[in-house]
């Protein structure tokens, strides 16, 4: 068997916890921050597991990760 590709733009994008689930962070941190509230700032700061549903595409794009 061939070595896997891996993809260079979801390796940037998400990570593999120690479980094997894939994590992304959170849109909407970047700017006009002005108008949102503190706790929803803290809250888009933390990475989330990605949808259940696009978990084994991803594991297919990182798989050395």
């Amino acid at each position: 068997m061939p070595k896997l590709k891996t993809h260079k733009g979801a390796s940037k994008r998400f990570k593999k916890t120690g479980t094997g689930k894939v994590v992304r962070h959170q849109s909407g941190a970047r700017h006009i921050l002005t108008s949102k509230s503190p706790a929803r700032k803290r809250r888009l700061a933390k990475s989330v597991i990605a949808d259940e549903t696009n978990q084994p595409e991803l594991k297919r794009m990182i798989p050395y990760l």
